[in-house]
């Protein structure tokens, strides 16, 4: 009577350590038999290979037949940014090491005529004029 009562009250524990023991057993012979087999920590050289890398300069300029405009651009970060009558031929230049850069300018004047130009690395990406009154212009490079 008593065997039977430890029985009855320890089978299920029996039979989970079993059905692990069981599933533990099975997964080490699918494992081996694929040959996943433990080759320790995987390490490599790292090698550095990257070249020193040349700061990207860039370049906003407005200029036209007004004496100032109203400038809005993107800096380096793509934060917007606003000068409300900047004197005219206006320059702006930053330089960053970003792998790439969204430059793009916008400016209004009061003026005939109204020009933007961006230009990275001495090359001119993006150029435009405008003729007309209160002349808006805009220039973006989509990626340098």
């Amino acid at each position: 009577m008593q065997v039977s009562k430890v029985v009855r009250n320890a089978w299920l524990p029996l039979l989970i350590v079993a059905v692990l023991v069981v599933g533990g057993f099975a997964v080490a012979r699918v494992k081996s038999f694929f040959g996943a087999h433990d080759t320790g920590i995987l390490t490599s050289p790292r090698l550095d290979d990257s070249k020193p890398f040349k700061p990207k300069v860039v370049k906003y300029e407005v200029f036209g037949s007004a004496s100032s405009a109203n400038v809005n651009y993107l800096d380096l970060s793509a934060d917007p940014k606003r000068i409300d009558g900047a004197p005219l031929p206006w320059t702006l230049v930053l330089s960053t090491t970003a792998p790439s850069v969204f430059p793009n300018l916008s400016a209004q004047s009061d003026g005939n005529s109204l020009g933007c130009r961006i230009t990275i690395d001495d090359e001119v990406k993006a150029e435009n004029m405008t003729h007309g009154v209160h002349a808006l212009t805009f220039c973006m490079v989509k990626s340098a």
